[in-house]
């Protein structure tokens, strides 16, 4: 996950490791260190990022998307896959996980369609 910037970048690409069933598929991971150490990392990368999300002020992550995605069209793209994403909530959150993070991508939504 350090390879990936952004705070966005990383929640983009933890959901793109998810398949239908919830599950994550990574075939690297999975090959040294087996399916369940995979599937707990992920799990737990994906409740860190969307938990790290959840805390962070309104303008910090429209910076961080904004960087993540170099132009308005990207971001309004980014945040449209993401909420339209049903992998978008890491399994089993905490409860008020899923309304909170649909606010907040919400939100930004709104200030990058302000932008335009």
């Amino acid at each position: 996950m350090r390879a990936v910037t952004g705070l966005f970048a990383k929640l983009q690409y933890l959901v793109s490791l998810r398949n239908q069933d919830g599950a994550y598929s990574h075939w690297g991971l999975e090959r040294i260190h087996g399916e369940g150490a995979t599937q707990n990392a992920l799990k737990d990368a994906h409740r860190g990022v969307v938990s790290s999300i959840l805390r962070t002020q309104l303008r910090n992550l429209f910076n961080d998307l904004q960087e993540t995605s170099g132009s308005e069209k990207e971001a309004a793209d980014l945040l449209d896959q993401l909420q339209a994403s049903p992998q978008i909530i890491p399994p089993k959150p905490a409860a008020g996980t899923e309304r909170h993070l649909n606010s907040v991508l919400h939100a930004l939504a709104r200030l990058v369609k302000n932008q335009r």
